[in-house]
C-alpha cells in the first residue's frame, strides 16, 4: 500500500511539473471601426434608400465575435462619426439637446475606445466637447495638446486588462487639422507630429505601464497627403516601419482597404469607410513564466465585409426613435427645381451643380472671383421637389464662407494648379483629356482619377480658358471678368471660397497660388456665420421655383480636340 500511494505521488508531482512548465494561452480578439460618417442605420438618408453600410450589420458582426471570445474581444472606433449623413448635422446643429446619435451608437456597442478623426473636429468645440462627455469609454489623442496645460486634451492611452494581459491602446489624429480647418473649431488646440509622439509613449507604455500588447488607433493614413517640414498627413507606415514595438495599428482616414504587415512583425489594417467592414486582428499570447512575461506567439488579420449580415434586430429597435426624427428633418420640401443638377458634369465643363454654390457665395459675399469644386463624385438632384436631403447632395460638408485677399496673378496661379491636378496636356486628338490613373478605379475619393476631385476648382466671376495642349503651369488663360472689366494680374480682388480651401486645403492657395500658408489668416476679410448648407437652403427656399443653369465662363479649348476627349472620358469613367 505503501509503495502504491509513494506511486501515485510521484506521477502527480511529474503531472504538477509538467502542468507547471506548460505555458499559458489567451487569445484576443481585436475589433475596429474607422470613418463610419453616420453610417448609423441601414437607410441613406441622402439618397432615400436602403443602404449597405449600416453599424446595425456592424452590431450583428460584434455580437457574434463576443459569443465566441466573450470578454477577449476589445472593440476600438477609430474617428469620423461626427461628419457624413444628415444623422450627424441633425443631432450635431439642430436636435442638439438630446445625446448625440453618435455617442449613443458607441455606447450601445460597448465600445473600449474611440479616438477623433479631422471631421469630428470640424463640427467645432460646442458638439465634440459635449459628445465626448457623452461616451462611456475614453476618447484617446495622445498628439492633441492643450496648449494651456501643454499636456493631451484627452487620454493618450487606455491599459486594457484580459485575463491577466496588459493591452495599451494608444490613439492619435493627423496633424493636419491646421491645413483645413480654422482656428475656432480647435482654439486652444495643437497638434503634434505623430511619429515623435508615438516614439515617445511606446516607451511609456513599455517601462512604467507594462504592457504586453501595444495596440495603434491611429485617424492618419498609410501613408502620402500633405507633407510638410513639421509633420505628414498620413503617417501610419512611417510609424509601423520606424517606432518599435506596436503590435497591431488600426487606422483609417484615407477611406481605403488596406492590411499590411511590416518586416518588425507590426499588423496595420484599414477597414475602409462607412461601416461596410471591420478590422479584425486575431492574437494568441504565451506565458512564459514572470522574467518574460506574456509574448505574442501568433498573429492573424482580416478584413471583415459585413454588408451580407442581417441588421441586429435588437439595434434597430433602440434606434428607431432616432431614425423617425431624422427621416422628418430630411422630407421637409424646401423648393422645386424645374430640371435636373448632375455632379458628373462638373468634370466636363461648367456646370449648374458648381455654379449654383458659386453664385450664392458670389451672393452672399459681393466678392469678385468665387472658387469651388464638386465635393461629391456622382450624384442627381432631379426635376421636381428639392428636399432637405437633396442638400447633402448639393454641399456634402458642413464649411463655412470665406474671402481672401488675392492678386490677379495668386488667383491664375491657383486655378492652374487645380486644372494641372485634373486634366492631361494633350499632344494628339487621340489624348484622354482627363487625368485618369487605373490604380484609384475602387478609391471612393477619386473612382479613376489620378487626383482627388474636391481638389478641382473651377472659377465664377471671370471668363477664361482651359487649353489642354499646354504644358503645367500655363494652361489657364484669364480674359476678363464676367461682368466686362479688364483682369490685372498686378491688382487685388476679394476671392471667395469655402474654409477648407481658405485654410490652405488642398494646397492650391501655398503651392499652386504662392501664398504662405503662415500668411493665409492674414489675408482672411470674411468668415460666414453659418455653414454652407444653410445658405444653400435658404436661397433655395427663398427663389423657390428654381431652373439651374451653368454660367459657361470657361471652356477648354482647343474645342476640335477637347470636345470628343470629353465626350470618350466621359463614357470611360461613368461607364453607364
Amino acid at each position: 500500500m505503501k509503495r502504491i500511494l509513494l506511486i501515485l505521488f510521484a506521477l502527480m508531482s511529474l503531472s504538477t511539473a509538467t502542468m507547471a512548465k506548460k505555458p499559458l494561452s489567451v487569445t484576443l480578439q481585436l475589433l475596429e471601426t474607422s470613418d463610419v460618417h453616420g453610417a448609423f442605420f441601414p437607410y441613406n438618408f441622402v439618397e432615400r434608400r436602403p443602404m449597405a453600410g449600416t453599424m446595425a450589420r456592424v452590431s450583428t458582426y460584434i455580437k457574434q465575435q463576443r459569443q465566441k471570445y466573450g470578454k477577449n474581444v476589445i472593440l476600438l472606433e477609430n474617428g469620423d462619426i461626427l461628419q457624413g449623413q444628415p444623422t450627424c448635422y441633425f443631432t450635431n446643429f439642430i436636435d442638439t439637446q438630446k445625446t448625440n446619435i453618435a455617442a449613443e451608437v458607441v455606447n450601445y456597442m460597448k465600445y473600449d475606445a474611440q479616438t477623433f478623426g479631422n471631421h469630428d473636429v470640424e463640427t467645432g468645440h460646442p458638439v465634440y466637447d459635449k459628445w465626448i462627455s457623452e461616451v462611456q469609454c475614453p476618447t484617446l489623442g495622445a498628439n492633441i495638446i492643450d496648449t494651456k496645460t501643454g499636456k493631451p486634451y484627452v487620454k493618450p492611452y487606455i491599459i486594457l486588462e484580459r485575463q491577466g494581459v496588459r493591452v495599451a491602446v494608444l490613439g492619435m489624429l493627423t496633424p493636419a487639422i491646421p491645413n483645413w480647418l480654422p482656428v475656432s473649431l480647435w482654439t486652444g488646440l495643437r497638434f503634434q507630429e505623430m511619429v515623435s509622439c508615438a516614439r515617445e509613449y511606446v516607451k511609456i507604455l513599455k517601462e512604467q505601464e507594462h504592457a504586453d500588447v501595444i495596440i495603434g488607433l491611429f485617424h492618419s493614413g498609410w501613408d502620402g497627403g500633405i507633407v510638410t517640414p513639421e509633420y505628414e498627413e498620413d503617417a501610419t507606415k512611417r510609424i509601423a516601419e520606424e517606432v518599435e514595438g506596436f503590435d497591431v495599428i488600426f487606422f483609417g482616414h484615407d477611406h481605403r482597404e488596406r492590411m499590411e504587415q511590416t518586416a518588425n512583425g507590426t499588423l496595420c489594417l484599414d477597414p475602409s469607410n462607412n461601416a461596410l467592414k471591420v478590422s479584425q486582428a486575431t492574437l494568441t499570447l504565451t506565458y512564459y513564466g514572470k522574467k518574460k512575461g506574456w509574448r505574442v506567439s501568433k498573429k492573424e488579420g482580416a478584413i471583415v465585409d459585413v454588408r451580407g449580415l442581417d441588421t441586429d434586430p435588437d439595434y434597430m429597435d433602440h434606434f428607431k426613435m432616432h431614425m423617425d426624427r431624422v427621416k422628418q428633418y430630411v422630407e421637409r420640401q424646401i423648393g422645386t427645381f424645374t430640371c435636373d443638377m448632375n455632379s458628373r458634369d462638373a468634370f466636363f465643363g461648367s456646370s449648374s451643380f458648381t455654379d449654383y454654390i458659386h453664385q450664392l457665395q458670389l451672393e452672399e459675399t459681393h466678392a469678385d472671383v468665387s472658387f469651388n469644386a464638386p465635393l461629391v463624385f456622382d450624384t442627381k438632384i432631379k426635376a421636381g421637389p428639392v428636399y432637405m436631403s437633396d442638400m447633402f447632395k448639393l454641399y456634402r460638408y458642413e464649411n463655412s464662407i470665406y474671402v481672401l485677399r488675392m492678386t490677379g496673378a495668386e488667383i491664375r496661379r491657383h486655378l492652374e494648379m487645380s486644372y494641372d491636378l485634373w486634366v492631361n496636356t494633350m499632344t494628339s486628338a487621340d489624348d484622354h483629356i482627363m487625368q485618369l490613373s487605373a490604380k484609384t478605379n475602387i478609391d471612393t475619393q477619386r473612382m479613376g482619377f489620378k487626383n482627388l476631385t474636391f481638389n478641382f476648382d473651377s472659377a465664377a466671376g471671370i471668363d477664361y480658358e482651359v487649353d489642354v495642349t499646354k504644358p503645367d503651369g500655363q494652361k489657364v488663360h484669364i480674359l476678363q471678368f464676367t461682368d466686362g472689366r479688364p483682369f490685372d494680374e498686378r491688382a487685388w480682388y476679394r476671392v471667395a471660397m469655402n474654409s477648407y480651401r481658405g485654410n490652405g486645403g488642398g494646397e492650391l492657395l501655398t503651392h499652386g497660388a504662392g501664398i504662405p500658408h503662415d500668411s493665409i489668416q492674414s489675408r482672411i476679410e470674411y468668415m460666414s456665420q453659418y455653414d454652407q448648407r444653410r445658405y444653400l437652403t435658404q436661397k433655395i427656399e427663398r427663389e423657390k421655383n428654381i431652373t439651374p443653369k451653368a454660367l459657361n465662363n470657361w471652356r477648354f479649348v482647343p474645342e476640335a480636340w477637347a470636345k470628343p476627349a470629353l465626350e470618350r472620358d466621359r463614357k470611360l469613367i461613368f461607364k453607364d
